[in-house]
């Protein structure tokens, strides 16, 4: 059974996600972490539970989720994989990071790249990955069948979802990858956004305004 901690770093308010299995191998996935107190209360988190940092995910690369990538990669030394569709992306925020107060973002460079094709494996842990695109363009989610969970991003928000006027958008597609990819769960499925608390799949199919089946 997965162990999971949540963080809510920066200005964006973003859920930052520690998933560890049962000997404290630890995947950290979208670590939001950009002033030194969040840095610190993360590395804190990590040392006072025994825990061993073995690989850095984001599920998409949108400022809010990528501050704290070169932090968490130059500390524990750990392979960093992204989307495979997200690497401009990534390429583009130092381009506008100062617009939004983030003036000191030291960006990180991935050693590899997911799709929808692959696993999400640390440790004795692995994970489904889904293709939800629409929110940016190559949103993954990372789904544990055996735990009844997902990690879902950006993607589907407690009786909200992702926004698309972004570049890379495009709502139809989101909601698209929503029915297609998220609600074929079972409902009893947890969902941990990137943003707010969490839900379930069956709620937001009988309740969010957004999205319903």
């Amino acid at each position: 059974m997965l162990k999971i901690h949540r963080f809510t770093f920066n200005e964006f308010q973003e859920n930052t996600y520690l998933l560890s299995d049962p000997q404290g191998k630890t995947v950290v996935i979208d670590p939001g972490c950009y002033h030194r107190r969040e840095k610190a209360v993360l590395q804190q988190y990590i040392a006072e539970n025994g825990l061993e940092i073995v690989l850095l995910v984001n599920t998409h690369c949108h400022i809010d989720h990528v501050l704290g990538n070169y932090f968490i990669q130059q500390t524990y030394k750990v392979p960093f994989l992204i989307p495979e569709k997200e690497q401009s992306v990534l390429a583009s925020v130092p381009q506008y990071a100062g617009l939004y107060g983030f003036g000191g973002y030291e960006p990180a460079t991935p050693s590899g790249f997911l799709t929808e094709k692959d696993q999400l494996v640390f440790g004795t842990a692995q994970m489904e990955i889904r293709f939800v695109p629409g929110h940016s363009p190559g949103h993954l989610v990372f789904y544990s069948p055996s735990d009844g969970f997902c990690i879902g991003g950006d993607v589907l928000f407690y009786n909200s979802i992702g926004r698309t006027d972004l570049p890379g958008g495009n709502h139809e597609q989101l909601l698209a990858g929503i029915r297609s990819q998220l609600y074929t769960l079972p409902p009893e499925t947890v969902v941990y956004p990137g943003h707010g608390p969490e839900t379930t799949i069956g709620y937001e199919q009988r309740t969010n305004p957004f999205c319903k089946i």
